[in-house]
């Protein structure tokens, strides 16, 4: 089998080396077999995991370089160090309160840690513990290097973990984690409900739809899609049981959710009809999430509504919600900004670009937002002005 061919947009892609091309094909080898086993056809929840996470196969799991400007996207760690010293204002405030371990959700490239344990130890704040969890040894490789390489005087109170503990306290940072929870896509057409999934057609994977079989999903979307006409988007199961997992284990702190996405009532808006789900290959966004299965992140905006929503029942509390710019603004990214070099100087101006990407509506600084889920702590810093926790309707979410 082959990857499907490049479509008629994309003659201004980077081609894939013959290296890569030969990969993305073991990979959708691999996710032919598995739609094979289960009769046909697979549901775009199941090709997504294997497209990412399949063992030694998957575009997170695989040695292909992803974050940075050789990679497929830029995440805020990577634009500059003034993010993760930001966060860290937010850190210093939870873990006053609580005590504990931060630990860090799908660090990438290790940069947001060196940027946060730099930044606590200048305030004589570090954690006994930061722990970070990662499956991918390519990556854990990676991050090892870039902290030994930043910060090797801190290094001694870095671990990398596997899987979530069974209980924490302190912090954990979610920075766009759930956004790679792999969703299920539903869809109603003249009224009658669909899945849409992965099967093979002729000699490549292509989407296929099948009657919509799970009552749970259909429950689902009956309550969140708008009420008449064709719709189709995404609905994630998966992500609402880690957020309620990692609600469960908590004795106390914080939970930070960030990540791009909208409350329910904006994600599944009527004008919002056909998802959110897109490819990110070489720092170009693509609507056809089958492109070059292994070689590009697959990625769906996040409901926050619904993190909100299974937090509150697992026992925590909404402790704010805001857009990224609000946020960053309140843990003092500008004051930091403006004392990091002289205001006329390169240095300068290569941050303040940066800056000026997390923060500007048309950037980073609206479409991203960050949620704060708490047990015993306050996290009034980061939310001191600009909370929307308003936005989050629905069955107590705004406790």
């Amino acid at each position: 089998m082959q990857p499907a061919p490049l479509d008629a947009t994309s003659g201004a892609l980077p081609a894939p080396s013959a290296e890569a091309r030969a990969h993305s094909e073991r990979v959708v080898a691999h996710i032919a077999s598995s739609i094979a086993a289960a009769g046909g056809w697979i549901s775009f929840a199941d090709y997504m995991g294997a497209a990412l996470y399949a063992p030694g196969l998957g575009y997170y799991v695989s040695g292909t370089r992803k974050f940075g400007v050789g990679g497929d996207f830029v995440t805020a760690p990577e634009l500059t160090p003034l993010f993760g010293r930001a966060l860290a204002s937010q850190l210093v405030e939870v873990l006053a309160q609580t005590g504990g371990d931060i630990i860090e959700l799908g660090p990438g490239s290790g940069r947001l840690a060196a940027d946060i344990l730099s930044a606590l130890d200048e305030r004589n704040a570090l954690p006994k513990r930061y722990r970070l969890l990662e499956v991918s040894p390519e990556l854990r490789e990676r991050q090892h290097a870039h902290l030994i390489g930043k910060i090797a005087s801190l290094s001694s109170c870095v671990e990398w973990i596997e899987v979530l503990p069974e209980r924490w306290r302190g912090v954990i940072i979610a920075n766009e984690v759930l956004d790679a929870v792999p969703p299920h896509l539903i869809a109603r057409q003249q009224g009658a409900w669909y899945e849409r999934g992965v099967a093979v057609e002729g000699e490549i994977l292509a989407l296929v739809d099948r009657p919509l079989e799970s009552r749970t999903l259909r429950e689902m979307a009956l309550r969140l899609f708008p009420a008449q006409g064709d719709y189709a988007s995404e609905i994630n199961p998966a992500a609402q049981a880690l957020v309620t997992s990692l609600a469960h284990r908590c004795d106390a702190g914080a939970l930070l959710l960030i990540d791009y996405g909208f409350p329910a009532r904006e994600y599944y808006h009527e004008q919002r009809s056909g998802g959110t789900l897109m490819a990110h290959y070489q720092h170009r966004a693509l609507a056809d999430p089958l492109f070059q299965p292994g070689l590009a992140d697959l990625t769906a905006h996040v409901d926050f509504t619904a993190m909100a929503m299974v937090g509150v029942g697992a026992g925590m509390h909404v402790g704010g919600f805001t857009t990224q710019a609000h946020f960053l603004i309140n843990c003092g990214i500008l004051d930091l900004l403006a004392g990091s070099s002289d205001i006329q100087s390169a240095a300068y101006l290569r941050e303040a670009s940066a800056v000026n990407k997390l923060l500007s509506p048309a950037e980073m600084g609206e479409l991203f937002k960050v949620l704060a889920l708490t047990r015993s702590c306050a996290t009034s810093l980061g939310f001191s002005s600009g909370d929307q926790r308003h936005r989050l309707e629905g069955l107590g979410a705004t406790q």
